[in-house]
This record gives C-alpha cells, structure tokens and sequence, in this order.
C-alpha cells in the first residue's frame, strides 16, 4: 500500500526537468542558445570532474597499495593535492554554471571567475618543484596570486555593498553611520 510520493523531494530528476522546461519557455531565443552552451559546458564539466576524480582514486589507490604513501613523500603528496584541486576547481566551474542557469544570470559571476583563478594558482603553488623553479616565476606566482585576491576582495566587496543597498527598507539611508 504504499502511494506515490508527490512532494517535493520525491523526484529531483523531474523536478530539474521541470524546472528546464520552465527557463526554455521563458527564454527568448538568444537566451535559449545561451542556456544550451550553458548545458553543454555543464555535461563536459561533468565528464571531467569524472575522469578527474577517477584518476584521483586511481593515484591514491596505486600510492598506498605500493605503499609509497609516506609523509616525505613530497612529490607524491604534490601529485594527490593537485589532483584534488583539479576536482575542486572543475567542480566550481560545474557550480557557477549551473547558478548562471538557475538564476538566469546574464554572465558567470566575475567573483566566481576569479575564485576558480586563485585555486588555479593555488594548485600550481602546490604542484611546484621549488628546485626546478627560478624565483622570478616565484615573483610572478606570487603577484598572480596577490593581485586576484584583491580582485576578488573588491568584487566580494562591491557585492556585498549592492546586497546591502537591496535588503534596506526604502527611505533609510545608504551609507553607514559612524559610530562615536
């Protein structure tokens, strides 16, 4: 005796395909062509993070079954950890655009945009040879990594402002008071 169930959580695939019906018919053509790209871009993002993680389990498996997992085994902790941000970073993109599809966003965040930069930099922070490595590509790693962290703080910052500004009441005032 048991029924179907018809609330929300029940089904998420025909939600979502719901939902993607909804945006096409809402759509005009240009954004139709847009969302396409958008599904597309998702489904090889998909495929990636896929392969990505496989290998992942695939050089953890191999490392530890050889037993050559060990803590001074820089290089083969360098390979696990650059792996594990490939994952990340491809799962960010996965998550941006699907926000810019859901929400019906025009672009893909520039905040987003420069946080996938920053663990891309971060990754080859961490993949590096220090050896092999001649400090002036340290200097220009480093500027890299500095100059899209404050890009991304002023981004951050500036959205932060405008969400502020949107969540006022009408008829207060926009700028903060300061506190004596």
């Amino acid at each position: 005796m048991s029924e179907p169930h018809h609330h929300k959580g029940a089904n998420p695939f025909a939600r979502e395909w719901s939902r993607l019906r909804q945006v096409f018919r809402e759509a005009s053509p240009y954004e139709s062509f847009e969302h396409v790209i958008i599904l597309v871009l998702t489904v090889l993002i998909m495929v990636i993070t896929a392969v990505a993680t496989v290998s992942l389990v695939q050089n953890v498996w191999g490392l530890v079954w050889q037993d050559q997992f060990s803590a001074n085994s820089t290089s083969a902790f360098q390979d696990v950890f650059g792996n594990i941000f490939t994952v990340i970073i491809a799962l960010e993109f996965k998550s941006s655009l699907r926000l810019t599809f859901v929400e019906r966003k025009e672009v893909v965040r520039g905040r987003t945009i420069m946080l996938i930069a920053l663990l891309a930099v971060a990754r080859k922070f961490i993949i590096l040879d220090l050896q092999a490595t001649s400090p002036a590509e340290l200097l220009a790693l480093s500027a890299a990594a500095l100059s899209l962290g404050a890009v991304y703080w002023l981004i951050r910052e500036q959205d932060v402002r405008i969400f502020m500004r949107r969540s006022q009441p009408p008829g207060e005032a926009t700028t903060p008071t300061k506190l004596g």
